[in-house]
C-alpha cells in the first residue's frame, strides 16, 4: 500500500488554513472592533460575541443536512466559502462607516449583514471539509490518523498566523484601521475558496481515483425556503434587539431551549434498550460539563481580550504589542504541546494507565481552574486603572491549553461510540448544541467583567454586575468565578466518573 498521501489531502488543509486564518483574523479583533470603534460597553459587546459565536455552532446541523441530502460536500464547502468570504468584507465595510466618538447605524447594520453570512456559510463548510478527509482513503486505513494529524495541523497554522496578522492590520489603536483586519480575513477567506474550487476537480478523488463529495440529487423548493428562511431567522435573531428597543435574549432561549429539549424528544423513544439510554445519558452529562470547560475556556476572545487591551502592560522596549496578538498565544501553545500529550496518552495507554474519558475532562477543568487562578493572583489588591505583567495571562493561556489537549480525545468521537446508529446523527447534533451554548454563555459570563483601565472611572454612583447574588466589583472577582465554576465542575466529575465509566458498558 502507497505510505505516501494523496494530494487531495494537502489542498483541504490548505483549504481549512485559510477558513481559519478568515475565523480567527476575525475573532482576534471582533469585540476590540465593537467596544472601540462602535462604542459598545463591555456587557454588550461581550453579549453579541457570545450569540455569533453561539449561532455558529448551531447552523452546522443545517449545513450537514442539506449536504448529506442534496448538494454533497464539494457544493457545500463552495457555497460556504462564498458566503464567509462576503461575510468579512461586509464587516470590512462596516469598519469602512465608523465615524469618530460618535455609533454609527449604517456600521451597525453592515455588522449584523456581515455576521449573518458568516454564521450560514459556516453551516455549509464546518461539517463537509473534515468529512473529505476520511473520504480519501479506503476504509479501515492506516494513514487515517495521520492524515487528520496534518489537517489539524492545518487549522492551527491558521490560528496561529492570523491574530498576527489580522490584529496587526487592525488592532492598531486606529478605529478607523480595523476594517483592514476585517479585509485580510476576507482576503484569506476567498483565496482559500478559489483555491479548492480550481483544484477540486484534479485531486479530490479517492482510492481508486473516483470523484468524492458530489452533489446527491437536486434540492426542492422546500429545502430552498429553510435555507432562505434560516438566512432571515438569523439576521432577525441578530438584530432583535436593537429593532425592539429589548432586553429579551431570543438567541438564549433558542439555543438553551434546544439543549433542554434534545434529551425530552431522544428519551421519548420508547425502542431504547436499557443500555443504549445508559449510554446515552453519559452523553447528555458529559455534554453539561463540556458547557462548563467551553464557557470559560472561550473567554479567550470575549473578556480576556478585554483584559489583554485595558489591564494588561503590552510594552515590549518601546513597542506595545496589540492585544489581539494573545490569541496566537492558545496555537503556539498548541503546535508545542499536542505532540507530548499524544504520546503521553500512547504511552500510558500501553500500561493500561490510560484515563477515562470524563477522568480526562475533569483533568481538562481542573486545569482551566489553575490558570484562573494563576491569573486572579496576579490581579489581587491591583487597581481598575493599573496593568498587570502579560506573562500572567501567557501562562493561562499555557494552563487552559494543557487543559484543552486534555479534553481533546473527548467529542464526536466519544458520541459516534456511545450513540445508537439510528440516532447518531441527532446525537451529534447534541454535541454541537452543547458547543453552542457553551459559546452562547460565555459571552453572557464575559459581560460580568467589571470596568477596566480605559473607560468609565469606577464611582460611588457605579453599577457592578451580578452573578447569582454575588456583587463583581473587581477583576479578581471576577476571575473567582471562573475557578468556583470550572473548579467544583471538576471536583464533581472526579466524584461521579466511575459512574459514569458504569453506564458506558465498556466504551472508554
Amino acid at each position: 500500500m502507497n505510505q505516501g498521501h494523496p494530494k487531495g489531502l494537502y489542498l483541504l488543509f490548505f483549504t481549512e488554513m485559510w477558513e481559519r486564518f478568515s475565523y480567527y483574523g476575525m475573532r482576534s479583533i471582533f469585540i476590540l472592533f465593537m467596544t472601540k470603534a462602535l462604542f459598545m460597553g463591555n456587557a454588550e459587546a461581550s453579549n453579541v460575541y457570545g450569540s455569533f459565536t453561539g449561532l455558529v455552532y448551531l447552523t452546522p446541523l443545517l449545513g450537514g443536512y442539506i449536504s448529506d441530502r442534496f448538494w454533497g460536500n464539494r457544493r457545500s464547502i463552495l457555497v460556504g466559502g462564498i458566503l464567509m468570504a462576503i461575510g468579512q468584507f461586509l464587516l470590512f465595510f462596516s469598519g469602512s462607516l465608523v465615524t469618530e466618538a460618535v455609533q454609527s447605524a449604517s456600521s451597525i447594520s453592515m455588522m449584523w449583514a456581515g455576521l449573518t453570512l458568516l454564521i450560514i456559510g459556516n453551516g455549509f463548510f464546518k461539517p463537509n471539509i473534515s468529512t473529505m478527509v476520511g473520504q480519501l482513503y479506503p476504509p479501515n486505513d492506516r494513514r487515517i490518523d495521520g492524515a487528520f494529524t496534518i489537517f489539524y495541523m492545518g487549522i492551527n497554522l491558521g490560528a496561529l498566523f492570523s491574530p498576527l496578522i489580522c490584529g496587526g492590520l487592525g488592532d492598531t489603536g486606529d478605529i478607523f484601521d480595523f476594517k483592514f483586519g476585517f479585509l485580510a480575513a476576507g482576503i484569506g477567506m476567498l483565496l482559500g475558496t478559489l483555491t479548492f474550487e480550481m483544484l477540486k476537480k484534479k485531486y479530490l478523488v479517492d482510492s481508486v481515483g473516483e470523484p468524492i463529495g458530489m452533489p446527491k440529487q437536486k434540492m426542492d423548493m422546500k429545502t430552498v425556503g429553510i435555507i432562505l428562511g434560516s438566512v432571515a431567522l438569523m439576521f432577525v435573531l441578530l438584530n432583535f434587539k436593537t429593532w425592539f428597543k429589548t432586553d429579551i435574549d431570543l438567541i438564549g432561549f433558542l439555543i438553551y431551549g434546544a439543549m433542554i429539549a434534545m434529551p425530552l424528544v431522544i428519551f421519548s423513544d420508547k425502542s431504547l434498550k436499557h443500555e443504549e439510554k445508559q449510554r446515552i445519558s453519559v452523553i447528555f452529562i458529559l455534554a453539561f460539563f463540556v458547557i462548563f470547560f467551553w464557557s470559560c475556556f472561550e473567554q479567550a476572545g470575549a473578556s480576556l481580550t478585554l483584559f489583554a487591551d485595558q489591564q494588561t502592560e503590552r510594552h515590549i522596549g518601546g513597542w506595545e504589542m496589540p492585544a489581539s496578538y494573545f490569541q496566537s498565544v492558545n496555537p503556539i501553545f498548541i503546535i508545542m504541546l499536542a505532540p507530548l500529550f499524544s504520546m503521553l496518552w500512547g504511552w500510558l495507554g500501553k500500561r493500561g494507565w490510560e484515563p477515562s474519558s470524563p477522568l480526562k475532562m475533569a483533568m481538562g477543568l481542573g486545569l482551566l481552574a489553575i490558570g484562573y487562578m494563576v491569573i486572579a493572583f496576579g490581579v489581587y489588591g491591583v487597581a481598575p486603572s493599573a496593568k498587570i505583567s502579560m506573562w500572567w495571562l501567557i501562562t493561562l493561556y499555557g494552563l487552559h491549553t494543557m487543559g484543552e489537549l486534555c479534553l481533546s480525545p473527548i467529542g464526536l468521537s466519544m458520541v459516534s461510540k456511545l450513540a445508537p446508529l439510528r440516532l447518531s446523527s441527532l446525537l451529534m447534533g447534541t454535541w454541537f448544541l452543547a458547543n453552542a451554548a457553551a459559546n452562547k454563555f460565555a459571552g453572557t459570563l464575559s459581560a460580568l467583567i467589571p470596568p477596566g483601565a480605559g473607560e468609565a472611572p469606577v464611582t460611588v454612583d457605579t453599577v457592578f454586575p451580578k452573578f447569582l447574588g454575588f456583587t463583581i466589583d473587581n477583576l479578581f472577582h471576577f476571575f473567582l468565578v471562573f475557578i468556583v465554576m470550572s473548579g467544583s465542575a471538576a471536583i464533581l466529575l472526579v466524584v461521579i466518573h466511575r459512574w459514569l465509566q458504569k453506564r458506558m458498558h465498556g466504551v472508554n
